[in-house]
């Protein structure tokens, strides 16, 4: 069964912002998009496994702060080289002020 897993406060994240957070030995990234979503995927770079927290977060889009690739926070989408796979991406949820992700 999965679980909704609290990972932070709505105001922890300004919007335009990702953040870190860590779980279960896993890093994932949490973004407040600038229509007020939040959104979820994993933390690390597709290409060379850098933490995509420490990134330049454009619109719906996160850049990583290596090569500058690019990646939709939306739906994971690979968008510039030198990143060619996709992140995956968790479902999100705000409950009571906190945002949550659901991963198995």
């Amino acid at each position: 069964m999965t679980d909704w897993i609290d990972a932070c406060a709505t105001d922890e994240i300004d919007e335009e912002d990702v953040i870190r957070f860590d779980h279960a030995g896993r890093t994932y990234a949490i973004y407040h998009s600038p229509d007020g979503e939040f959104f979820c995927t994993d933390g690390l770079c597709t290409h060379e496994q850098v933490h995509l927290a420490e990134g330049l977060v454009m619109d719906h889009v996160i850049e990583c702060p290596k090569h500058n690739g690019q990646f939709d926070y939306r739906t994971g989408e690979a968008k510039r080289a030198p990143v060619c796979v996709n992140l995956a991406t968790y479902p999100t949820r705000v409950e009571g002020g906190r945002v949550q992700i659901k991963v198995s």
